[in-house]
């Protein structure tokens, strides 16, 4: 049965449909997911989670690539924004437990929010592709071979985005760096 064959019969609520689509392509999900969560059972949940959501939104849900892709891709965006919200907790974590952080001096404290703001921003300007390969490899630490898989995209793709993006950065951080690293 095809992905466009399942999918219709899905929307019309049909389990053994869901099944099938589950059987096939959980283990991707879950994969993925592990690759960029590094545990097994954040992965499982994440691929349940991508799953169930499959379910709630069998009516409306609109794949136009692969079913596979589409279940991957939302795997792999459920397990960026785990890793986002865990980041964020243990930034947190001393100030919502009341917590006197030490601090550096305010001088290099300032400077430092100023560094990391700079970065932040030129991040965020990298256009949307170059943005995903860079936070892959250097925010979740993937080979280009894993980055090519989850983002469904060839190894020489990857290298040129990566070129791209740290040519970008270059440019828009070379107020930062020492002289004569531009």
């Amino acid at each position: 049965m095809t992905d466009r064959e399942l999918l219709d019969r899905l929307r019309q609520g049909d389990r053994d449909a869901f099944d099938a689509i589950f059987r096939a392509h959980y283990p991707a999900a879950v994969a993925v997911a592990e690759r960029i969560a590094g545990e097994r059972a954040v992965a499982e949940e994440v691929g349940q989670d991508v799953m169930l959501e499959l379910w709630r939104r069998r009516d409306t849900v609109s794949v136009n690539e692969s079913l596979r892709a589409y279940l991957v891709r939302a795997a792999r965006n459920r397990a960026l924004n785990h890793l986002r919200h865990e980041r964020m907790k243990v930034r947190t974590a001393p100030h919502a437990a009341g917590e006197t952080v030490s601090q550096p001096d305010a001088p290099a404290r300032l400077a430092e929010e100023e560094i990391d703001a700079a970065v932040r921003a030129a991040v965020g300007a990298l256009p949307e592709r170059c943005r995903e390969v860079f936070e892959l490899s250097r925010g979740q630490g993937l080979r280009y071979a894993e980055i090519a898989g989850v983002m469904g995209i060839s190894v020489k793709t990857v290298e040129a985005q990566m070129g791209k993006a740290l040519r970008m950065l270059r440019e828009r951080l070379a107020p930062w760096l020492p002289a004569g690293e531009p």
